[in-house]
């Protein structure tokens, strides 16, 4: 019997620690940003960029035709609802007017197509960013650190390849290496929209 005793009495101090509540995920799209509205168009698939949109400056001693300046970002709330915590995350992939450009004689389909694919690469990041928001659980305890940890990461892709896809065609100057890139973006935006 002392034996027995022995081997229970370990059970009967352990006192398994409570696991944090998992929040319920609320993940979506918002233009609601307190961005200056004039200065910045939110992404739609169905509106591509136009060249009056390049509101900005060309630098004086850049060679480059043309500069995007896009990014995504998100904003997050929480909140009780009936008795359980939501957190709610607005998504929004944003292209900045004042800091996108166009050097004059420069205004090309071609050139817009290649500038158009790097708004895409920002809005690609953002749905990578949602995913993995929707597939982690989060508590209100870790969630200030969980959250930005996803976004710096998808922001890491994000600009990964952006320099891929400017490094690989050279800024849009191979024709050949530019085909390929727009026939990729295509096929992820499909998968995405479609």
């Amino acid at each position: 019997m002392k034996y027995l005793l022995t081997a229970l009495f370990p059970f009967l101090l352990y006192q398994p620690k409570s696991t944090p509540t998992p929040l319920a995920v609320n993940v979506f799209w918002t233009n609601d940003t307190g961005m200056d509205a004039d200065n910045i168009i939110y992404y739609h698939a169905e509106s591509p960029l136009e060249w009056p949109d390049f509101k900005g400056a060309p630098g004086p001693s850049s060679p480059i035709a043309a500069i995007t300046t896009s990014g995504f970002g998100y904003k997050a709330d929480m909140k009780t609802l009936n008795g359980k915590g939501q957190i709610n995350i607005g998504v929004y992939c944003f292209f900045n007017k004042d800091r996108s450009w166009v050097r004059p004689g420069r205004t090309t389909d071609y050139i817009l197509t290649h500038e158009q694919h790097h708004f895409d690469a920002s809005y690609l990041a953002a749905n990578l960013f949602m995913q993995r928001v929707r597939n982690t659980s989060m508590s209100a305890s870790d969630c200030n650190t969980i959250l930005p940890q996803l976004y710096r990461e998808c922001c890491d892709t994000m600009n990964k390849l952006q320099n891929d896809y400017d490094g690989q065609t050279h800024n849009g100057q191979l024709d050949d290496v530019q085909e390929k890139w727009n026939d990729y973006f295509v096929a992820k935006l499909r998968g995405i929209t479609g």
